[in-house]
């Protein structure tokens, strides 16, 4: 019984379900669509953030098996199940060949050819990303970005909701500030004198990635800024009151920059938000706040 639950329990950590918060990405086309209390539009999107979730595990299998050899050399992901030895290159291959199969279910029960080829965009691009432009500076984080645009476009055609030219440039933008954070965190642990295991972080240095994760949060912070100010947006959702919500948008990127750049503890975005106190509020008093602003007062103020 312990060798299954030990086994249980490394395919589980193989899967990387904490990773999964990033498909929240799904639901913003719904949220910010007014369709958040629709049950057949909430059903749609949660089916495509559950097949999301599987495929995005798939990659991860995928790409765990590439760099086994790599992630044995670097101080955390030695740890993973394939690098450390709890389960062999065989059994990952088929747990991903399961996981995509599910995806493919998933896939066939949404019934959306749009959805479909979505999502096999997003499997080709990070099939690409872990094989080959993974290794190009730049390139590398251009392809996590589009990740997320994707599963923002993947959540509107689910829901039959165009997402706005903002939402979908934010996304790419915040990605990309997430990412170049990311990329701080392993050139740190390659000058403490880990071995390099990427070889993208030949085309960065911490000048130049500090740099561009300043200049990437002013511009998600003036891009979000001017969202809420635009006649088009405030005509749309029918309030102007949508610039308050900034508020936390800024704290929540300016804590970000200070656990990146003072504490140097950015290797992985989806462990700051599950375990950083202030994020998380920031981010939870901006859904609050959005919430409010675009369904309650939208009830009063038909």
């Amino acid at each position: 019984m312990p060798k299954t639950t030990s086994r249980t329990a490394a395919y589980v950590k193989l899967a990387r379900p904490h990773q999964y918060v990033k498909n929240a990405f799904v639901f913003l086309p719904l949220f910010f669509g007014w369709k958040l209390t629709d049950p057949a539009a909430l059903r749609s999107a949660c089916l495509a953030f559950a097949a999301f979730c599987l495929a995005a595990s798939a990659v991860y299998v995928v790409n765990d098996l590439k760099d086994v050899e790599e992630d044995r050399a670097h101080p955390t992901k030695r740890n993973r199940p394939l690098a450390s030895g709890a389960l062999a290159p065989g059994q990952g291959l088929r747990f991903a060949g399961a996981l995509l199969s599910g995806a493919a279910v998933l896939t066939l029960v949404l019934g959306s050819g749009g959805f479909a080829a979505i999502l096999a965009g997003y499997l080709v691009i990070n099939a690409l990303y872990s094989f080959v432009l993974k290794h190009r500076a730049l390139i590398d984080l251009a392809c996590i970005a589009v990740g997320f645009v994707l599963r923002v476009f993947a959540g509107g055609v689910v829901t039959a909701v165009t997402p706005s030219h903002w939402i979908v440039l934010m996304t790419f933008l915040l990605a990309l500030f997430l990412g170049f954070a990311k990329r701080r965190d392993d050139l740190l642990l390659s000058a403490a004198g880990c071995e390099k295991t990427r070889r993208s972080l030949d085309g960065y240095n911490l000048e130049f990635v500090s740099a561009s994760m300043i200049i990437m949060a002013a511009v998600v912070i003036v891009s979000y800024i001017l969202y809420t100010l635009s006649p088009e947006v405030i005509a749309k959702h029918g309030s102007d009151k949508l610039y308050l919500t900034a508020i936390f948008v800024i704290l929540g990127v300016l804590r970000y920059l200070q656990i990146t750049l003072v504490e140097c503890k950015s290797g992985s975005p989806t462990l700051v938000l599950l375990r950083d106190g202030f994020v998380q509020a920031s981010l939870g008093l901006w859904i609050v706040s959005f919430y409010l602003i675009l369904y309650v007062e939208r009830v009063r103020n038909p």
